[in-house]
């Protein structure tokens, strides 16, 4: 129900004796409270006061001011709630991962975040020309015809890849807009430092359920399950879904994880089955119901799961 606005004439101000205004007597002192009292009793309320000709009721006016207070507006339209899945999203959006970095040259896993900005966890040589394919392949599609932001994670390789894309896609530097932390690496604890092999050891905790966090460490790396990285994408998108509308968004992500947790709560697949679309370095990925490779597609609706990320 809308909030009804009327504008009192200027032949009834708001100090006239006739209209007296109640304030609670806890903020006077009795001095004035008893002033107050007397002068207010002296006064005659009217039964209603002339708007435009009209005669409105003081009940209408009352009814009038408080209007917006008794239904108030849907608190999930003001706070910009998101869930997975989503009924329907207000923008497009390109999932890309960034090429190879340099520890992934090395077969190392790094996911500290202390480290992200240092130009150790940039691209590879190898990972730049994976970028600046996946940027190519953006423009095919023309995924920033008309204008897109592109939303990278601050790590090196992220806001190298980011800049890339950009470039060859002529977007400005102020459409490029750092994510801090919830596109950071999946944290895989005291697997930090080991070979990449050793990541097969996490994926299969992963499908047993997705609340299973890697071993903890004490150098300060995360040691995150795929509830906890489910948590992290479903804020980022809430961010997105909520500042955005109509727009064309391009996320890159330093690592597989984030993406892969973020497209099956986006469908509603199974958290457990979040490896089955597992992302290449610099591979490119449009957001829809047809962007799921066939090979991957769960064969039955076992792993289909409508509250991400409780799918047990």
């Amino acid at each position: 129900m809308p909030t009804l606005l009327y504008s009192l004439p200027s032949s009834v101000p708001f100090s006239s004796p006739r209209i007296p205004i109640q304030r609670p007597a806890s903020i006077f002192n009795s001095s004035s409270s008893s002033s107050f009292s007397s002068s207010s009793s002296s006064s005659q309320c009217p039964r209603s006061i002339p708007v435009r000709g009209e005669t409105l009721a003081r009940r209408h006016l009352l009814l009038a001011l408080t209007s917006s207070i008794l239904f108030p507006l849907s608190s999930a339209h003001g706070r910009g709630l998101f869930q997975m899945p989503p009924v329907r999203l207000n923008n497009r959006y390109f999932l890309v991962r960034a090429g190879e970095s340099e520890f992934e040259k090395l077969g190392v896993i790094n996911t500290n975040p202390v480290a992200k900005t240092s130009v150790d966890s940039g691209l590879s040589e190898e990972g730049k020309i994976q970028t600046v394919k996946a940027a190519l392949e953006l423009k095919k599609v023309g995924a920033c015809e008309g204008d897109c932001w592109i939303w990278p994670s601050i790590t090196q390789r992220s806001y190298q890849a980011a800049e890339i894309i950009a470039a060859v896609n002529g977007v400005g530097r102020s459409h490029i807009v750092p994510e801090y932390s919830f596109l950071d690496a999946r944290g895989l604890g005291a697997y930090e430092g080991k070979s990449l092999d050793a990541v097969t050891e996490v994926y299969a905790s992963d499908g047993v359920s997705p609340d299973i966090k890697p071993p903890p460490v004490d150098d300060g790396t995360p040691n995150e399950s795929i509830s906890d990285v489910f948590v992290r994408v479903t804020q980022l998108m809430s961010i997105l879904e909520t500042q955005y509308s109509g727009d064309t968004l391009v996320v890159v992500s330093p690592d597989s994880d984030n993406l892969t947790v973020l497209q099956a709560g986006l469908l509603g697949l199974d958290l457990r089955r979040h490896r089955d679309l597992s992302f290449g370095p610099g591979e490119v990925r449009l957001v829809d119901a047809n962007s799921i490779p066939p090979s991957t597609t769960p064969a039955s609706a076992v792993f289909k799961c409508l509250n991400p990320p409780n799918c047990r």
